[in-house]
């Protein structure tokens, strides 16, 4: 019988699957807002917490959640080694640069807001987007009252920027 039909607890054949963290593009900076750099210096020290945290299992599951562990842990350093901090800039507040939130509308009426940060603290569920999206892309550099050119599977979309702050 196949082992893939038995039930075995030794999972060590199996190849690891590290959930992998957005990725920057080739050459692009790991920028950060100074909340994404304390977020990922929080992950980090939790990361670090977990190593006595190996539950139980076979001794080859057990090399298997150090394995994540460590791939985990390496991960995490290499991206906090990497980050380059990105503060607000005052001659800078009324253009849409890093850090920035923004308010804007669509060609069809819709108002939105979202705040660009790096990618490791995008999340768009809480209007988070990281600086190399498209949207975002497209509003870098604009100012209140300007037009950015959004490309999406429909065709082009007009946007006007409404409002820029910074916190």
């Amino acid at each position: 019988m196949s082992k893939a039909f038995t039930k075995d607890d030794d999972h060590a054949d199996a190849p690891l699957l590290l959930p992998r963290r957005a990725p920057l593009p080739l050459g692009t900076p790991n920028y950060v807002t100074a909340r994404g750099l304390l977020l990922l210096q929080r992950e980090l020290a939790a990361e670090r917490g977990r190593a006595s945290t190996i539950g139980p299992g076979s001794d080859a599951e057990r090399a298997r959640q150090a394995a994540l562990h460590v791939a985990r842990l390496a991960e995490l350093e290499q991206r906090v080694a990497s980050a380059v901090l990105v503060e607000s800039r005052e001659q800078a507040k009324d253009e849409v640069r890093f850090g920035a939130t923004v308010r804007f509308e669509g060609a069809v009426g819709t108002e939105r807001r979202v705040r660009i940060v790096g990618v490791d603290e995008a999340n768009a569920a809480e209007g988070s987007i990281a600086f190399v999206a498209p949207l975002a892309r497209a509003l870098l550099g604009k100012r209140v009252g300007d037009a950015a050119l959004l490309n999406t599977p429909g065709g082009e979309e007009e946007l006007s920027v409404l409002g820029v702050t910074y916190e």
